[in-house]
């Protein structure tokens, strides 16, 4: 069982099931949808999706003619789950999970379309809140 909710706290979900992939994708959709260099997203063909709160808050936009499909918090406009494919697939945003992920990332995706400043960013400093100047 997974559980998440929106930045407001306005929409809440669970999610009963596993995951069978967690993608960080690098298309330009995903780089839009974020407003960063890639979406963090865990897949499942089996899992299932429960809104526990606001359900009529969330909507879904998909790119015309593609397959892209992002689901949001109209409140707040934090990413959120969606049903895609004709409900054979569930997309989960893991920045939207409030419970651990469960696994790690597997691979990257559309690579060809990486930032151009997402590139050896491991070896920048790291600060554990704002830099102090």
């Amino acid at each position: 069982m997974h559980k998440g909710s929106c930045q407001c706290g306005k929409v809440a979900f669970q999610v009963e099931g596993d995951f069978e992939h967690f993608f960080l994708c690098h298309c330009q959709y995903c780089q839009k949808d974020t407003g960063s260099a890639h979406a963090a997203n865990l897949f499942s063909t089996s899992a299932t999706l429960t809104w526990l709160r606001g359900e009529e808050q969330v909507r879904t936009y998909q790119v015309p003619d593609s397959r892209h499909v992002k689901g949001f918090c109209s409140c707040c406009g934090a990413a959120l789950p969606s049903v895609q494919m004709e409900g054979q697939l569930l997309v989960v945003p893991a920045g939207a999970l409030d419970t651990p992920a469960p696994l790690k990332p597997n691979a990257h995706l559309f690579v060809a379309s990486r930032a151009n400043w997402d590139q050896q960013l491991e070896q920048l400093p790291c600060f554990a809140g704002l830099p102090e100047s």
